[in-house]
């Protein structure tokens, strides 16, 4: 497994997450999203992945000007709009190759190879 876990230190279902990984004895890389965002390949790939931008979007943001922003733009617009402003991306993110999920899922991450 080649594990990544998009998120921050102040989040609270990363650290799950990054327990979780922990327990298991699984290695993991964390990138701080604070520091290092998301390139535009790797946000593409988890799109994909999870089955599109609107599945990664928090909802619970604390930037609601941008959020509702994203509501009323063109479709063509939104995925590049949620790339600008990752701090609208729900916590944590976990790729494992071409999986991904998002939020604390450790449902999802069983399955993982």
């Amino acid at each position: 497994m080649n594990i990544q876990i998009f998120g921050t230190n102040k989040s609270f279902d990363t650290k799950k997450a990054q327990r979780w990984f922990k327990e298991r004895g699984i290695k993991f890389q964390m990138i701080d999203m604070k520091e290092k965002g998301m390139s535009r390949g790797e946000f593409d790939n988890v799109c994909r992945a999870v089955g599109g931008w609107a599945k990664l979007a928090d909802e619970n943001a604390k930037d609601k000007d941008t959020l509702a922003l994203l509501r009323w733009l063109d479709e063509s617009q939104q995925a590049d709009k949620l790339f600008e402003n990752q701090q609208l991306l729900r916590q944590p993110i976990v790729r494992n190759g071409r999986q991904a999920a998002v939020g604390y899922c450790p449902e999802v991450w069983e399955k993982w190879e």
